[in-house]
């Protein structure tokens, strides 16, 4: 699961969403700072585009929320709280009927949500949003049994550090320990499964989740489960020790690319189909646009830190 705590910033200097409250390093501008953690979705928006990222990251520019992802957050919400209750009461109606109050407390934690549906007042597109995720939530059910599900953890934070001093972490949706000791670490996912071509990189996000666990407790988990609730579709990985030290080393790699980029300025745009949902366009130069100015200091190449 994608959160706003995966800002590739210090705890320390974050408030509770996860925005940058400490001073800038080396002389940039307040509330800047340089990116010393990586996350599954940080990682991804670099390679998709490192501005995407620079535009997330270090200038930290606001993003209207969008209906599809909110809606990913509250069932995210209702699976998550289904397991409060009994084993024999986790039933398809219960979960639905969880949905208005975990709005309503989404609403009242994030409340630039009330945006989305600001034009409205009949309330017409909002009650088809949450009977989309009725049945999203319903579909769930078709998918696995929650009465024989008894999480370890549920929306669990991890993060650790390796040897060479990079920091990963992210918030993993579900951990299920067997009796035997084996884990599967689950991820729930209201779109639609990829193209068989394209399931390498959704399972880098599990892989990822996967590489921390096995950093933290010794132990790679026995099997990576995607769950799509948009076509009922579950994708599973059984990884092995070599799978993660492979992403282990792309990692190192990518993170060898922030640091540059971090300390040159030098933020590529990369253009694909993805610019149309993009909310950074108007800064963006591939659409005339302008970056704001850059609030970290720039080290001349050649030169050496510290």
């Amino acid at each position: 699961m994608d959160s706003s705590i995966d800002e590739a910033v210090t705890p320390e200097a974050t408030d509770a969403a996860g925005a940058g409250t400490g001073p800038a390093t080396g002389g940039g501008e307040r509330g800047a700072l340089a990116p010393v953690s990586l996350s599954p979705s940080r990682a991804s928006d670099f390679m998709q585009c490192p501005l995407l990222y620079r535009f997330r990251v270090i200038d930290r520019l606001p993003e209207k929320p969008s209906e599809a992802a909110t809606r990913g957050t509250l069932v995210h919400a209702v699976l998550e709280r289904l397991f409060d209750a009994p084993a024999g009461e986790r039933t398809a109606p219960r979960a639905k009927a969880l949905i208005p109050g975990q709005w309503d407390r989404l609403r009242e934690s994030r409340p630039e949500l009330t945006e989305l549906f600001a034009d409205d007042p009949e309330g017409e597109r909002l009650a088809g949003w949450l009977a989309e995720a009725e049945r999203l939530v319903e579909r769930w059910f078709t998918l696995e049994d929650p009465t024989r599900l008894e999480p370890a953890e549920r929306e669990l934070f991890v993060e650790t550090e390796l040897d060479s001093g990079l920091r990963l972490r992210g918030i993993i949706d579900r951990v299920d320990v067997a009796p035997t000791g084996e884990v599967r670490i689950v991820d729930y996912k209201t779109g639609k499964a990829p193209r068989p071509e394209y399931a390498e990189g959704a399972l880098f996000q599990m892989k990822f989740y996967a590489l921390v666990v096995w950093r933290l407790k010794g132990v790679v988990p026995r099997r990576l489960q995607l769950v799509y609730l948009g076509s009922g579709d579950v994708l599973t990985y059984d990884p092995v020790p070599a799978d993660l030290e492979r992403v282990e080393r792309r990692l190192h790699a990518l993170w060898e690319a922030i640091r540059q980029a971090t300390e040159s300025g030098d933020w590529r745009p990369r253009p694909t189909k993805l610019c149309g949902w993009c909310d950074h366009r108007a800064h963006c130069p591939e659409f005339g646009g302008t970056p704001p100015p850059y609030p970290l200091p720039v080290r001349a190449p050649g030169s050496r830190a510290g």
